[in-house]
């Protein structure tokens, strides 16, 4: 506000202009504004401070007390747990342990799509067996022949030798197959086992029947299989030396055919793979206490069952390596939708807070930027993901620390249930927030709401938990800045809702931006002095009262006798929805400023203000 600066009598002389009436018909209280902050001693402007996890903050984060009745969080601490919530912890730790060393937290392989190529094989293949029982007749044929070849050559034989023996009717089967030897050799990386070489040593057992003349024992023979799959081996039965049989034996051949399949086992041997959550190792032997704080989560999300918070982890992390949640912070959305959604400031705890404004849609050419095809609703998602991210890598992640934030969303002039698309955008956000998120929002507060408020919060009530639900605030514009200032400091709080953050202030920050409050009754007149004694310097202030209607007044009065009082503004009637006023005032010698606020209204008033006195 620009400081309209007149001159008029010493203090005396203006009370002598006070009517009677005036004085009479209103109650002066008086009230000395601490020592203003000298910049000199303070430090200019707001420092970045660099995180744990290497990030830079976007604000210095406040060291304030708890005040009021802000939510509390629950303790992640585990020795302040319940014997059955250490339990389940330790019982959801063992089964981390065990999914991540086994490799669950990964994405099954996709089913590759059938080709031209697939279809052929597999018609191949179903000709394999046809082919295969042709080639088994074929060659079962072929043995008969030649068994009854060699039977006429046997028979031939004996009458030629004259050896008076029956003929020999023989038969051969194989009894068994049986593995004795498997010699491998392999070469094993890093996530796969290579086979170079494979053989494989049977033996073939085979039984020849014959009459009572003799007794044909069983013969051994070793057969070395190749590296096909599948192969057809002839093997040619000799009796043995020592137990020969009277019979012609170079003519008694008898074939036999054994069928070997060999059959492929792939082994999968893989690294573990290292699990991180927010810059959060997730592997519970790694010993970071931020793990637990994490796993906590989780429990608390669904009740301490260990079963469901462990699927709903899963599935977290399984959805941000979908989503490319841990390189969203990497992309570029451009500033268009800078005013939709921000993070500004602390609430008494300490927790960030993030502003959601959705009354800038109202500008038709925004909302069908935002919201126009699938594409772009995709693209506002990716944005407010993005955003949230920002705002997680101010929490620390330790017991005792701050790990959530408050949501403050802005429902003035916002579209209402009609507008399909930010409708479905926002059914879509809650569902990933709800999902992927757990316990991380401390307090949701909903201001300027609308009278379709109720029929909206009816209609994404049954997709919020009860927990979620029990942490939501709603303010009536009417109660705006006071519901706002029971969670969060004044200063902390933008100028557009009654409080006295400004954006990109070179005045006042968190470190020198000390407020003062006061109440005023109702027909009371209260005067706020600022001591100006610093000659050549600035006085800087700042002053609001909640939801004004009261008559105020700025002015400066010397300490010296018969000097001027100095008017920096007039009297004015201030309107409830005025913003809060920053005025100076440049010390040509040593007084005072004063502010008087008068309150003309039939409720207690709220006033906080600061000030701060600057080298020129």
């Amino acid at each position: 506000m620009a400081a309209s600066i007149e001159e008029s009598p010493a203090p005396a002389a203006a009370a002598a202009n006070t009517t009677p009436t005036e004085v009479t018909e209103s109650v002066k209280e008086v009230v000395t504004a601490p020592p203003p902050v000298v910049e000199s001693e303070a430090v200019k402007g707001q420092e970045e401070t660099k995180a744990d996890n290497g990030t830079v903050a976007a604000e210095s984060s406040p060291n304030l007390e708890p005040q009021g009745s802000s939510f509390k969080e629950e303790s992640y601490f585990v020795a302040d747990l319940k014997e059955s919530e250490k339990k389940a912890l330790q019982e959801l730790k063992t089964r981390v342990e065990e999914a991540i060393k086994n490799n669950e937290f990964k994405e099954p392989p996709p089913k590759e799509p059938e080709t031209k190529e697939a279809e052929a094989k597999e018609a191949t293949e179903a000709k394999e067996p046809e082919a295969k029982e042709a080639e088994v007749a074929e060659a079962s044929k072929e043995t008969e022949t030649k068994e009854e070849k060699a039977k006429e050559a046997q028979t031939k034989g004996e009458e030629d030798t004259q050896i008076p023996e029956a003929k020999e009717e023989v038969k051969g089967t194989v009894e068994e197959v049986k593995i004795l030897e498997t010699t491998t050799e392999t070469d094993i990386k890093i996530g796969e086992v290579e086979i170079k070489k494979e053989e494989i040593v049977v033996a073939v057992a085979e039984q020849v029947e014959v009459p009572a003349h003799g007794d044909v024992p069983k013969h051994e023979e070793t057969v070395i299989v190749s590296e096909n799959a599948t192969e057809s081996v002839t093997v040619v039965s000799v009796p043995s030396t020592e137990t020969a049989a009277p019979s012609a034996e170079s003519a008694a051949e008898v074939p036999v055919e054994v069928t070997v399949t060999k059959e492929t086992v792939e082994v999968d041997l893989q690294p573990v793979e290292e699990i991180y959550l927010w810059g959060v190792p997730l592997l519970p032997s790694v010993g970071d206490e931020r793990t637990d704080v994490i796993l906590l989560k989780f429990l608390r999300a669904r009740d301490f069952k260990v079963s469901e918070a462990f699927t709903m982890l899963k599935n977290t992390i399984l959805w941000r390596k979908r989503f490319g949640a841990d390189g969203v912070l990497e992309e570029e959305f451009g500033n268009e939708l800078d005013g939709v959604a921000y993070m500004h400031g602390y609430d008494k705890e300490g927790h960030p807070v993030c502003y959601n404004v959705y009354g800038v849609f109202q500008d038709k050419e925004l909302y069908q930027k935002t919201f126009g095809d699938a594409e772009k609703c995709d693209r506002f998602l990716r944005w407010r993901i993005r955003l949230l991210e920002k705002g997680i890598q101010q929490l620390s992640f330790k017991p005792g620390g701050i790990n959530s934030m408050v949501q403050i969303t802005d429902l003035k002039n916002s579209p209402g249930p009609g507008k399909k698309g930010l409708r479905q955008a926002t059914k879509k956000a809650l569902d990933i927030l709800q999902d992927n998120y757990p316990e991380f929002v401390a307090r949701k507060i909903f201001v300027n709401v609308p009278w379709w408020y109720a029929a909206m919060s009816a209609m994404i009530s049954p997709f919020l938990t009860q927990r979620t639900k029990s942490k939501f605030v709603v303010a009536r514009p009417a109660r705006l800045t006071e519901t706002l200032f029971k969670y969060i400091s004044p200063q902390f709080v933008p100028v557009q809702y009654g409080g006295l953050s400004r954006e990109n202030d070179t005045e006042f920050s968190a470190s020198n931006g000390a407020v003062s409050e006061l109440f005023i009754k109702p027909g009371v007149k209260q005067i706020v002095e600022i001591p100006a004694t610093e000659v050549g310097t600035s006085l800087v202030w700042d002053i609001a009262v909640v939801s004004w209607e009261v008559i105020y007044s700025e002015e400066f009065v010397p300490n010296a006798e018969g000097g001027y009082t100095v008017i920096i503004q007039k009297a004015k009637k201030m309107a409830a929805e005025e913003e809060p006023v920053r005025n100076s005032f440049k010390i040509s010698e040593p007084g005072k400023v004063i502010l008087t606020i008068e309150n003309i209204s039939s409720k207690k008033k709220h006033v906080v203000y600061r000030t701060k006195v600057k080298s020129d």
